[in-house]
């Protein structure tokens, strides 16, 4: 956790601090707890906790007695005053939830778009389901912070569009944020989905371990989420993250992107994966080379074959998400972290066949091995990470404390 300062011209900065103190203290916290962690002084933690009262964000709840002296007063925060609405696009679904101040799902839906290529009838449908569930919940639209839209990159989140993300077909150059806030009239920003990721199992968490951790976000496509120092790492477009190019050692076909034939992009491409499932015998109903939608579909279908009992759709899962193991080892070695979240739509799918491999495969390919292990687990988020990652990043940049709010300017 950040500490504070006592310098006035950084009030925003403490309150953001003891805000969060505040939120991750599941049973309260008193005042001198909160000096105690945070740093700051008596008088700042008074005046803050006055501002975060008068405002509703927390409340007094009781007193607690511990030795002589003045009884304690706990502050609580009031998880419910204030709500956020993550959306994430994905090929052929849109997921939609909303948040409380503690990171709780109140309210979520999955919708699916079979036009998913149709980008103004998508973003119509995003606007709709949003204000459903507005309205739904019975929380005042003044009480809600904002809507974090999540989507593949790359992305350019000054202008709000979505460049030319490769598995969506019909979405280049498309901008994104200024018909949502037309639309709902609410602040809106625009995330990457790997980054969203892992800004919801940050948010999600109150182990300290999560201040050094790897997303490994597997949907449509994958890609990597970095959060360092307890800071996500973002790069300086908002695009880090991209390791579809990435070598798995293991030759597969010619990448029509970067033309090497052992990048993880052209290793998961859907044609190669259903070229692989009818050579094992696995009967597909879409074309190998499909639309977004029919590519969707098509991975569904192998994983409701393995589901059923059938060990050829599982052993072409494994062999896939041992790739990702491969790109996600190399990642452990640039970074040294310890800490590998395996997450996103597909793996919550997948993962109770793949994690040990997967977790096997990260920990041979790091080099410091004999200095440390790499713990890898499942993302407990499932298939709405990625939209808990959108409402979670409404709250991050409202209510978290940035080391960015101590620069001088």
């Amino acid at each position: 956790m950040q500490r504070g300062t006592n310098l006035g011209r950084l009030g925003d900065f403490n309150q953001a601090v003891i805000f969060e103190s505040i939120r991750r203290a599941v049973d309260g916290v008193s005042r001198v707890e909160l000096a105690g962690s945070t740093g700051l002084s008596p008088q700042t933690i008074s005046n803050v906790v006055r501002r975060l009262l008068d405002e509703g964000l927390v409340r007094e709840d009781r007193t607690i007695v511990s030795g002589p002296g003045k009884p304690r007063t706990v502050l609580e925060l009031e998880a419910n005053r204030m709500v956020a609405v993550g959306i994430h696009l994905d090929p052929g679904v849109i997921t939609v939830v909303m948040l409380n101040l503690r990171g709780e799902t109140l309210h979520s839906r999955r919708v699916d778009i079979p036009a998913v290529e149709v980008p103004e009838k998508t973003i119509e449908a995003m606007a709709q389901t949003v204000d459903e569930i507005i309205s739904e919940s019975g929380v005042p639209r003044t009480h809600v912070l904002g809507v974090g839209v999540v989507v593949p990159g790359p992305l350019d989140p000054e202008r709000g569009v979505m460049v030319d993300p490769p598995l969506l077909d019909g979405w280049k150059d498309v901008e994104i944020l200024e018909p949502l806030q037309r639309l709902l009239k609410l602040d809106v920003v625009i995330e990457k989905d790997t980054i969203a990721a892992s800004i919801a199992e940050q948010w999600k968490s109150n182990d300290a371990e999560r201040d050094n951790f790897l997303t490994m976000y597997v949907g449509a496509g994958i890609g990597a989420g970095m959060v360092l120092n307890g800071e996500v790492h973002r790069g300086i477009s908002n695009n880090a993250g991209e390791v579809g190019h990435f070598s798995t050692g293991i030759v597969a076909q010619e990448c029509t992107i970067c033309l090497r034939n052992d990048c993880l992009h052209a290793s998961l491409s859907f044609n190669l994966i259903a070229q692989n499932a009818r050579a094992l015998g696995l009967n597909l109903t879409v074309p190998d080379e499909g639309t977004a939608e029919e590519r969707a579909s098509g991975m569904n279908e192998i994983v409701t074959m393995a589901k059923s009992g059938n060990e050829n759709a599982v052993q072409l899962i494994r062999q896939c998400m041992s790739h990702v193991g491969q790109v996600a080892g190399q990642l452990c070695n640039t970074l040294d972290i310890g800490l590998v979240i395996m997450a996103g739509p597909l793996w919550s799918e997948v993962g109770e066949w793949c994690l040990d491999e997967v977790r096997g495969i990260i920990n041979e390919r790091f080099s410091s091995k004999n200095v440390h292990a790499i713990e890898v687990r499942s993302s407990t988020l499932g298939h709405e990470v990625g939209a808990i990652g959108g409402a979670c990043a409404i709250m991050d940049a409202s209510l978290s404390p940035k080391a960015a709010a101590l620069l001088l300017r």
